[in-house]
């Protein structure tokens, strides 16, 4: 004999209806022509309580497990905790407590993106390193752009939220709502613009060259010494538009060529200490989840963050070269994590 089939949706949402209307089981049956034992114990079941729930008592983890989860998070970064507890061969730990127990040994962080170096990005910037080891970094001009957003990096929008307080709604637009192009560079303890790359310009060597004119060379370096540009060494990426054929003749015509003109090793973000200026930017427009309606309003708070920082933090950053450079030889070309 077949096994009989459960009630659908619509025959329990009828049951409940005839009951309410006086009807019995065994008419119930016959409106819905079906056996009267499944309407009965359907009856039955809806009737029960729902049982209380009995906590069982929680594993206890003793302090040889707490060694060996400590090793295994340690091999394995990014892993979720029921991994880390299974590859230790410890069952039974409940998700909450298995998460607390990691949060006094680890933290929950995103991977790091950086760009990949092979054997002959290592080899060049360790030449880059060996050669620049004995240079004068507080003469050296470090530049580069920087894109942002009205909305900011994602994952940035989080923080505390007390108990019985909604999150804050937070607008949702394609390609974070648009963004601006910034140029700026750091010198010793000088903070050199920002300078604002005009709206729908794509930097190819020739605007790029254009805007240098317009902005760099016109507003800063025309009003410095003829010392100050002897000994100044200009430093920008292997960006296309900086390192191209017409970029470099445009700049030696401006009299930066040659020695001047600092080579850059490729895949080397880490080792150009204006990126670390830009975090502080982005760290201080972006804070509490900040969203901007505007790209005049994302550029006037670029503009009030870069004044907020100090000489001594700018020297703080340029005189962090010569540790750079150590640390990317004793690494043998990787990356120094700064």
């Amino acid at each position: 004999m077949g096994q009989k089939k459960d009630l659908t949706g619509s025959e329990r949402s009828k049951i409940v209806r005839y009951l309410a209307e006086g009807c019995s089981s065994l008419k119930i049956e016959k409106l819905l022509k079906r056996d009267h034992r499944t309407i009965k114990r359907f009856i039955h079941n809806s009737q029960q309580s729902r049982k209380k729930r009995v906590d069982k008592p929680r594993r206890k983890i003793t302090a040889h497990e707490l060694r060996k989860v400590k090793r295994a998070a340690a091999k394995m970064p990014l892993a979720t905790s029921l991994a880390i507890f299974q590859s230790c061969n410890i069952t039974g730990v409940p998700k909450s407590t298995r998460c607390a127990i990691l949060r006094d040994m680890a933290k929950v962080r995103k991977a790091e993106r950086r760009p990949p170096l092979n054997k002959t990005h290592k080899l060049k910037r360790q030449d880059w390193a060996k050669k620049y080891l004995k240079t004068d970094f507080s003469k050296v001009l470090w530049t580069d752009e920087m894109r942002v957003s009205l909305d900011g990096p994602d994952g940035w929008a989080r923080g505390w939220i007390g108990k019985g307080q909604r999150a804050p709604v937070r607008l949702r637009r394609q390609q974070g709502g648009g963004g601006v192009l910034v140029w700026a560079g750091i010198i010793k303890d000088e903070l050199v613009g920002p300078f604002r790359v005009e709206d729908g310009v794509k930097l190819n060597s020739q605007s790029y060259c254009q805007f240098l004119e317009d902005t760099f060379f016109k507003q800063w370096y025309r009003k410095k010494s003829a010392s100050f540009k002897k000994n100044m060494i200009f430093m920008q990426d292997n960006a296309p538009s900086h390192a191209s054929k017409y970029s470099t003749a445009w700049l030696a015509r401006k009299g930066i060529k040659e020695e001047k003109l600092m080579t850059w090793p490729p895949c080397s973000p880490d080792l150009n200490p204006i990126e670390n200026l830009w975090s502080i930017i982005k760290c201080e427009i972006y804070k509490e989840g900040k969203q901007y309606t505007s790209l005049n309003s994302v550029w006037e708070a670029v503009v009030a963050a870069a004044r907020n920082v100090d000489g001594e933090q700018i020297k703080t950053l340029t005189e962090s070269m010569d540790g750079r450079l150590l640390s990317v030889l004793a690494k043998k070309g990787g990356y120094t994590g700064r």
